[in-house]
């Protein structure tokens, strides 16, 4: 269990830490909640860290990549001063929170066209976490299935009938 003296040095690390690589003028709100595990026990707690900016374009990168890398790196930094793995999530200006309800659209919409033209479909190359979003949105479906193909930063999934 993660104790407010915890939350409170991964706020002061994520706003040091953002502080140094900007000129300042930002906002964070912080959220903790406990994952379960299958059994209904705790799994782990899970930060999430939403930064509010005037200019996020350098932080979040083309296509978020700046994004997960500041977010692997503050990870890194809170494992190592609070001695133990954080569940730990950045986003800024809501920006992964809006790219995941883009792909879970991205994925409805796609799946219903393969259903009514009866052809398969093949999204743009995504990184595997973008992928794991569309192939979990679409794993209770019965009529459709999806595959990753390709290799590299050209992996994309392809949508198909069943």
């Amino acid at each position: 269990m993660i104790t407010q003296e915890e939350v409170q040095i991964i706020k002061e690390i994520t706003n040091e830490f953002l502080s140094k690589m900007t000129m300042g003028g930002f906002a964070i709100s912080l959220e903790t909640s406990i994952i379960e595990d299958k059994d209904g026990g705790v799994a782990h707690d899970f930060i999430s860290v939403n930064i509010e900016m005037q200019d996020p374009k350098f932080l979040i990168g083309q296509n978020g990549k700046n994004l997960v890398e500041l977010e692997r790196i503050i990870r890194m930094i809170l494992n190592k001063k609070l001695q133990k793995n954080i569940y730990f999530k950045l986003d800024i200006n809501n920006y992964q929170k809006n790219k995941i309800e883009y792909l879970k659209k991205l994925a409805k919409e796609s799946a219903e066209e393969v259903i009514l033209t009866k052809k398969s479909k093949v999204l743009p190359p995504m990184s595997s976490y973008e992928r794991r979003i569309i192939h979990t949105e679409l794993a209770e479906r019965q009529d459709i299935i999806t595959e990753s193909q390709g290799d590299g930063p050209d992996k994309n999934i392809t949508i198909r009938l069943r």
